[in-house]
């Protein structure tokens, strides 16, 4: 029975093929949206959380609070220095802490200027090891920086990559960096923003060229235990030392996963934005399959007599014009998921360009699915108070329908 209502719905479709057509429009134009809006932000997600798992969730980052985003009463921005790297490596549950260098330079190259972010890599060999594996950093051509070079930098791919100067820089290539020679013995891989932008160089180097001081711009320390925990206890120990009140500290301490968390949320609220946007143009679909629906009842008054004249019960009407009505937002549910997954692909191509590996689109197969469930839901939903009024026609005054 349930197959032959599909066929009869069907049929009625393939009929009126062009006013089906533009019936789905409405339909796939908010479906393409929804799929192409989460499958960009789960795309997003993956990769930014796959960043993160490839320099492991047992690290945790010690910083200066910014001047303004503070608790009320901190009007100025903290700091972190040397004596907090030695107070953190002493907090139980951190297994080694290292010291982050990150300062604004002025490069010259090829009778060009460029004002770069500039970082350190620590002289002692633990300490280096841990801030290479907490950026993730891989050198695409040349060689890694060795402690006992002096006048040596690491570049990232957005400077080598792109055309920033008039002439590329290559392995080799001699920059001047706050007025200092340097030169060029690696071109790093595309990883992190942070690394894709800025010059690597040996933390003596850096002090050389910069105004000296125990100032640090980050703290970063790998953690046995849970990594919320070691924080909580950094944190006070630093609110100890600096005989500050709770929720005054001017340090943050950030975990992985709070960045994640952070980050999945902000991508959460703008999907649901978007979603927000996409569901009107579904809700005009759903009006557009309704008013169809309607025709199609007025139409076919005269099929519905004869159906009931040989014995189609009401029910039969309306699982006819309710599975008639989910085909045909299945079919606006099937061509707007073919169009989501184009758009979504050709924002992935043109967007890596810019922004790097984090822009990616990714298609699970419970998205494809709940997306045709959802068109088709939407459909029989549209189609409900057509159905019923089909359904409810009597008999004899169908049959006498011109």
């Amino acid at each position: 029975m349930i197959k032959d209502y599909f066929v009869i719905a069907f049929g009625s479709l393939r009929k009126r093929f062009l006013r089906t057509s533009l019936t789905m429009l409405g339909i796939f134009i908010g479906i393409a949206a929804v799929v192409a809006l989460i499958s960009l932000g789960q795309g997003m997600q993956a990769a930014i959380n796959g960043q993160f798992a490839s320099i492991g969730t047992d690290k945790i980052i010690v910083q200066g609070a910014s001047a303004g985003f503070g608790p009320p009463g901190q009007n100025t921005a903290g700091v972190v220095t040397e004596h907090d790297l030695d107070l953190v490596r002493q907090i139980p549950g951190v297994l080694r802490a290292a010291p982050r260098i990150i300062r604004s330079t002025t490069v010259e190259f090829a009778e060009s200027t460029e004002v770069i972010i500039t970082g350190s890599l620590p002289t002692l060999p633990e300490d280096r090891d841990l801030v290479v594996e907490s950026l993730n950093v891989k050198v695409e051509q040349g060689r890694m920086l060795k402690s006992s070079d002096s006048g040596k930098i690491l570049v990232g791919e957005h400077y080598w990559k792109e055309e920033h100067f008039d002439k590329p820089v290559v392995i080799g290539s001699k920059l001047l960096i706050n007025g200092k020679q340097f030169e060029v013995v690696g071109l790093l891989k595309k990883g992190a923003a942070f690394i894709n932008s800025a010059f690597l160089m040996n933390e003596d180097d850096l002090e050389k060229i910069i105004t000296k001081s125990d100032e640090l711009s980050a703290i970063v320390a790998q953690v046995s235990g849970s990594p919320s925990e070691v924080a909580d206890r950094v944190l006070r120990a630093i609110r100890r030392d600096r005989h500050q009140k709770e929720g005054f500290e001017d340090v943050t301490v950030s975990t992985s996963e709070d960045l994640i968390g952070s980050i999945n949320t902000i991508l959460g609220v703008v999907q649901a934005v978007f979603i927000g946007i996409a569901a009107i143009s579904l809700l005009v679909g759903g009006i557009g399959i309704m008013n169809t629906m309607y025709t199609s009842v007025l139409e076919r008054t005269k099929d519905i007599g004869i159906m009931k004249a040989i014995g189609a019960r009401n029910s039969d009407v309306l699982w006819i014009f309710l599975l008639e009505s989910g085909l045909l937002g299945m079919a606006g549910g099937a061509v707007g998921v073919a169009i989501g997954v184009g758009l979504s692909k050709l924002v992935e191509f043109f967007g890596q360009g810019v922004v790097g590996n984090v822009l990616k689109a990714s298609f699970p197969w419970y998205l494809i699915v709940g997306a045709l469930a959802f068109s088709f839901l939407v459909g029989m939903i549209s189609g409900v108070l057509p159905a019923r009024q089909a359904s409810k026609l009597p008999p004899v005054e169908a049959l006498r329908a011109d």
